[in-house]
């Protein structure tokens, strides 16, 4: 199928590893031009150059400066915006736990962040441009692990309904994707949730993988590739009238219609 990307010009936050480097080189081998953002390069990002017509461009996006920062380097259209940075900090300790500044930071990164790039970028989205906005499973099955977390990712979910129903007569469709667990390092590197789980119960790693995975029907964690060929989809003409929607991607993780 024919998505009707080729020749695009795209953005995406959190473009350096996991789920926004895997949306880079799905977008690149559509043949879009993308420019990613994130706090730093890495090798992978170097080596995405070679699959297309990509850069990176620095910046902390978990304030409002380095978001003006990075978006006043672009120039020219937006056709696909992709909203995926964020961070999902296990919180052992419980709800007490949780200071002002980890809620304050965790709205910042996994909330505001999709809101102010957007909005900086607002007036470049052509009529009919694409906003994906990647939300959490845990917007819906709120967990306390993750308690704010949770809470942002709502706020987000929110946010993309709210922007839909503003854009839509311009034919800008605003959607959003709420992965469950993923295999990327947010859950299974060093102090993601994984292991900060072992270590705050003296279990061990492979343990808490496995109850996560027993949670799915399919058994296993969902891929960064899977995510982003959602958000390839999403961010296509090919599906015109589709806005204003929470596409679930978590292995049959939630139990209800």
């Amino acid at each position: 199928m024919d998505l009707e990307l080729t020749g695009k010009h795209a953005i995406v936050t959190g473009a350096s590893r996991g789920i926004g480097l895997a949306i880079v080189r799905a977008l690149l081998k559509e043949g879009v031009s993308v420019v990613g953002i994130a706090r730093k390069s890495t090798p992978e990002t170097a080596a995405a150059a070679d699959e297309g017509d990509f850069r990176l461009v620095e910046a902390d996006l978990g304030g409002n400066d380095g978001i003006l920062a990075a978006t006043a380097q672009l120039t020219g259209p937006v056709d696909i915006l992709i909203n995926n940075v964020g961070s999902a900090p296990p919180r052992p300790g419980g709800f007490p736990s949780i200071t002002d500044e980890q809620w304050s930071n965790t709205y910042q990164l996994n909330a505001l962040a999709a809101v102010r790039t957007t909005r900086a970028l607002f007036d470049r989205i052509p009529d009919g441009g694409a906003i994906v906005n990647i939300a959490s499973e845990n917007a819906i099955l709120a967990d306390p692990l993750v308690m704010d977390y949770s809470a942002a990712k709502a706020a987000l979910l929110s946010f993309t309904k709210s922007l839909s129903k503003e854009v839509g007569h311009r034919g800008i469709r605003v959607n959003s994707i709420s992965p469950g667990p993923v295999a990327t390092d947010l859950w299974l590197g060093d102090g993601g949730v994984a292991r900060t789980v072992a270590a705050a119960t003296g279990g061990d790693p492979a343990a808490v993988r496995r109850g996560a995975e027993e949670s799915m029907v399919t058994g296993r964690f969902t891929t960064p590739a899977e995510v982003a060929a959602l958000a390839v989809m999403l961010a296509s003409p090919v599906l015109g009238n589709l806005t204003g929607a929470d596409v679930v991607i978590d292995g049959g993780l939630r139990q209800t219609m």
